[in-house]
């Protein structure tokens, strides 16, 4: 999954540039679950599907984006915790042992460059209606679900998520750890996961680097997230994966 090229050209053509980098991005981002009644702009949806078309095409995956429907999202969580909830990303795709950990970072990804576009977000996981995500998304009969990316925008930009500290999720084997290191660290620490867990470690000597995540439910989808995140970070050019 080496597809990221450059901190602001990710999936993008050759050459092209976002406005916010992807580093600005990730400090930028929160979850955000109460959005305004503010239609998203047509060429802003095309940014999107022209990213998913992109992503999709890049990871073999299947992600569909559903712009003015609130039925994916349980009734639960329509009761005073979420407000005008109408926009998301489906993300699904073939049953493949690594599917989940494709999803998380191509939806990782997706994420952050909604951001630069100047939207919001909020990854679900669990508690929506895979029946409607799946019929308004148009997602093959054959294809798992495995979570929805709502966007919008927010009534703010959302709080800072509770954090673990560096010496808690990271370890590196030798002299002080390199710059890159210590900066991949710190962006995988912002990133969100399942129940704000973040049971996920990453080792690391000379250029090498490893992650793994806590088994658990979602872990996969955490693991690639967790992966985007340090790559963004750390730069893909400095390390490989061991």
């Amino acid at each position: 999954m080496d597809l990221i090229k450059s901190k602001c050209s990710l999936f993008l053509g050759k050459g092209e540039c976002l406005k916010m980098t992807f580093d600005e991005a990730i400090r930028e981002r929160h979850s955000v679950k109460i959005y305004q009644k503010k239609e998203v702009p047509a060429d802003i949806v095309k940014q999107l599907n022209e990213r998913i078309k992109a992503i999709n095409e890049g990871l073999d995956i299947f992600m569909s984006l559903v712009t003015n429907d609130s039925s994916a999202l349980n009734a639960a969580y329509k009761i005073g915790f979420t407000k005008n909830v109408n926009n998301y990303i489906v993300l699904s795709g073939k049953n493949e042992p690594d599917l989940e950990e494709k999803l998380g970072y191509g939806g990782a990804d997706l994420m952050l460059f909604a951001q630069t576009l100047g939207l919001n977000t909020w990854w679900v996981s669990g508690t929506f209606n895979k029946g409607k995500a799946r019929d308004n998304g148009g997602i093959p009969g054959s294809n798992l679900i495995k979570g929805i990316i709502i966007f919008g925008y927010g009534e703010n930009n959302g709080i800072p998520h509770k954090s673990k500290s560096a010496f808690d999720v990271s370890d590196y084997t030798g002299a002080t750890p390199p710059f890159w290191f210590v900066r991949g660290v710190g962006s995988a620490l912002l990133a969100p996961t399942a129940l704000n867990r973040q049971a996920f470690k990453i080792t690391g000597h000379d250029n090498k680097v490893t992650i793994t995540y806590a088994k658990g439910q979602f872990s996969g989808l955490d693991l690639g997230i967790i992966k985007y995140f340090f790559e963004i970070g750390a730069g893909r050019e400095n390390f490989i994966y061991e």
